[in-house]
């Protein structure tokens, strides 16, 4: 696969991830909104399911995004390579057991409808519990994408794979996500403001990628470096 085409997929990986989690997450919410979240989940059990499998998909094109990126980056950075593809994986298992634990929601949903008024609070607080396993994992996930995507942004700035003004967007994009999600982790709540610049570099970053994909690799030593010909250099002298 070339690296142009290799450019191309990756492009469109990050706007497939973008629009199958935000769905996905769309889905569960509005599934999860009512006051007594376990009495509408059971309303709901369908709606919940689908948007977890779509969540779940994310997880799969993440490590997709870090295995097609490592190749192209290995050459001009490799430690960076590694990283990228690490903290993609890191964050594609935190992300999945985040969904797990909404699942969970569904039997817990069940369970509390047919335990009836004997329920009590512990079915409830379960579900609470669940949730906030999900909130956890999202938090710790995006720190590490935010880590990973800014040595990512800053091997793209030096190796001029993207134009250095959409590189920089992504360098002060991701510290801002993990900056607000650490936040998030030590209990304050800081909306969703941070996750703005680096949510506009990953949809010009996937529109350019899918348009033009990475420029092919230009050998650095340059067309002096030539392996010598005897041979030739023979009739040329002659």
């Amino acid at each position: 696969m070339s690296t142009r085409t290799i450019g191309r997929t990756v492009g469109a990986l990050f706007l497939l991830a973008f629009a199958v989690y935000g769905a996905g997450g769309a889905l569960v919410d509005s599934g999860t909104a009512a006051t007594e979240v376990l009495s509408g989940v059971i309303n709901h059990q369908t709606q919940i399911a689908a948007g977890a499998m779509l969540m779940l998909l994310n997880s799969v094109v993440v490590i997709g995004i870090g295995v097609l990126v490592f190749p192209v980056l290995k050459p001009r950075h490799e430690i960076t390579a590694y990283a990228y593809l690490v903290t993609r994986i890191v964050e594609a298992v935190l992300l999945a057991v985040g969904t797990l634990c909404l699942l969970l929601l569904i039997p817990l949903a069940q369970a509390y409808v047919d335990a009836g008024a004997s329920a009590g609070s512990v079915l409830p607080s379960l579900a609470a519990v669940a949730q906030e396993g999900n909130q956890y994992a999202l938090h710790i996930g995006m720190i590490g994408l935010g880590l990973g995507g800014l040595l990512f942004c800053r091997a793209l700035f030096q190796a001029r794979l993207v134009p250095r003004s959409l590189a920089v967007l992504g360098i002060v994009g991701y510290p801002a996500l993990a900056a607000g999600e650490l936040l998030g982790v030590l209990g304050y709540d800081v909306g969703l403001v941070h996750y703005a610049p680096g949510l506009l570099f990953e949809v010009a970053l996937g529109v350019l990628l899918l348009v033009k994909g990475f420029p092919a690799r230009q050998d650095p030593r340059g067309p002096a470096s030539a392996v010598f010909d005897p041979r030739r250099e023979a009739l040329h002298v002659t």
